[in-house]
């Protein structure tokens, strides 16, 4: 822990945009809406259009109460709110699309956790936070040992004990955990569900910095693209390939996997059905914080995308201008030609065998080949007098791909993002694996559906005639 020294909590108190929040004049009123408006509704981004109602109603409320000063509009104060003096929110316009929408800055949102951890809890757990201290010191002993016979040993003890624990069931010796302990660790487990989502907020930001950064050495560079490349990846690759950046794609592929979703979605729906965690009257959100996550994560990807596509930009316009000076060169070629034609130099000036030597090797010349003698046999074909059946030309499949989209649609209602098997689930495939094939060309059409290629899912259906089949295919997730 880096000591607090009297300088670094001065420069903290300047510059910090958290510390700036809570000692501003109407701190109250700006905590409690941000909370009201982001976290407390779990909004990733909200636009204008949506902020601007809410945060006149709080004015409203506010100004009637007469115990501050609020003078300005709720457009004026989401724009302070933004500003660099500020801080606390961050303005961008999403792609194609002129509306502006905010977001909750990492710091704003720091200040919000800690003013709701000054609220006293009404229960405080310790022995949940003891196990999960042994449990990581344990899995790193493990995990660092080298003596694969201290290893084995440690895993012997630990089958004895599942061992015993198993002929205790069998004789009826069921060991269940009470109430407390329950409402402790579901305290604990909800606690660390919503600062994975603070979490998010911290990588997508250190990729905005980037971004920015990128942007403003772009404008400025007069030098080599290679120097710059090589300073802008080195720094991406700094990010990716830091703790938290290597923790963030481990946290992704694990998500990204359909057999995980699906385990966490119902040992979710077997704890709410707990006496003692219904009796806490829990945060209904729980239920689809793993769908949070995924949506959160998507935002993340979709930054370092547009960061990406900076630098394509950026390549292209350099080789437009070098194919640009270039065109330069030839017409100032092309003018001293026309210059001196007139009075041409005496002599040879330039000798050149070819524009290019002719190579000729032995194995690409092609071998013999015989010609093709086509026989012809000319023979009348005759009508025939059979009467075959027309209807099967009028028996083809044709899938609807508007039916496709409103399945999928009908589902996001409801949640934030589907996969392709659970749309199939939904809804039966009615022309087999045509229709499946009509659900991933409706993916590549929408820009916020994923198709993951490194990740596998199974989709299950039965064909016209009832038989069971299915397919293994790379994961499609359908976002909302």
């Amino acid at each position: 822990m880096q000591p607090l020294e009297r300088a670094t909590l001065q420069n903290l108190r300047e510059h910090h945009p958290a510390w700036r929040l809570l000692a501003a004049t109407n701190a109250p009123f700006i905590i409690s809406f941000l909370h009201h408006a982001f976290l407390a509704s779990n909004t990733r981004t909200a636009s204008l259009q949506a902020l601007v109602p809410s945060l006149e109603d709080h004015l409203t409320e506010a100004r009637e109460l007469g115990k501050v000063e609020l003078p300005k509009s709720a457009e004026a104060y989401l724009d302070d709110w933004a500003s660099d003096s500020s801080g606390w929110l961050r303005k961008f316009y999403p792609p194609g699309t002129d509306d502006a929408h905010y977001d909750l800055t990492p710091a704003a949102e720091r200040a919000l956790v800690w003013v709701g951890r000054l609220l006293e809890r009404r229960f405080v757990g310790t022995e949940s936070r003891l196990l999960t201290v042994f449990q990581l010191l344990n899995e790193m002993i493990e995990g660092t040992e080298t003596d694969k016979d201290v290893r084995l040993a440690e895993l012997k003890r630990r089958r004895d004990e599942i061992d015993a624990e198993m002929e205790g069931l069998r004789g009826g010796d069921i060991d269940l955990m009470d109430d407390a302990a329950i409402r402790e660790r579901f305290q604990l487990m909800a606690t660390t569900a919503r600062e994975l989502l603070s979490d998010f907020r911290e990588l997508e930001q250190s990729f905005h910095t980037l971004d920015r950064d990128v942007r403003q050495r772009i404008t400025a560079w007069e030098g080599g693209r290679g120097a710059l490349l090589d300073s802008i990846l080195g720094e991406r690759d700094a990010i990716t390939s830091s703790d938290q950046g290597t923790s963030f794609r481990a946290f992704w592929d694990f998500l990204m996997a359909p057999e995980r979703q699906e385990e966490f979605t119902q040992k979710l729906h077997r704890l709410f059905q707990v006496p003692a965690v219904r009796e806490s009257n829990p945060d209904a959100r729980l239920r689809r914080v793993h769908y949070d996550w995924l949506a959160a994560g998507e935002v993340t990807q979709r930054t370092v995308a547009r960061l990406s596509e900076q630098l394509r930009r950026y390549l292209d316009d350099r080789a437009y201008l070098e194919n640009r000076r270039i065109m330069e060169l030839i017409r100032n070629i092309e003018q001293q030609a026309l210059v001196m034609r007139e009075s041409p130099p005496s002599g040879a000036v330039v000798e050149i065998d070819d524009f290019a030597p002719a190579l000729e090797l032995p194995l690409e010349r092609p071998l013999f080949t015989p010609p093709f003698i086509a026989k012809l046999q000319s023979q009348l074909i005759e009508a025939g007098d059979d009467d075959l059946p027309t209807d099967r030309l009028f028996e083809q499949i044709a899938v609807d791909r508007t039916r496709l989209r409103a399945n999928v649609q009908r589902l996001l209602q409801a949640r934030p993002s589907v996969t392709l098997a659970e749309v199939v689930a939904t809804n039966p495939l009615e022309h087999g694996l045509a229709e499946l094939v009509g659900y991933f060309a409706v993916a590549s059409d929408d820009r916020k559906a994923l198709i993951h290629e490194g990740t596998r899912e199974r989709v299950n259906w039965s064909d016209s005639s009832g038989r069971a089949r299915s397919a293994t295919l790379p994961l499609v997730v359908f976002c909302r």
